[in-house]
């Protein structure tokens, strides 16, 4: 088997490459998601935490 073999993956190569980087994307998505969640929330506890020190 030669590397080319290996990356064709008998005809499957759009399938099983696809797939594997769909599931990247959806990781990226969801760690840029996760950290975005978290800057909003962090910065809605430091108004709240600001408001009741008035």
């Amino acid at each position: 088997m030669n590397w080319g073999e290996f990356f064709a993956m008998n005809g499957y190569a759009w399938y099983v490459w696809g797939s594997f980087g769909m599931a990247l994307l959806i990781f990226i998505v969801e760690m840029v998601m996760v950290r975005h969640r978290r800057t909003v929330i962090l910065q809605q506890l430091r108004l709240t935490s600001n408001a009741e020190d008035l």
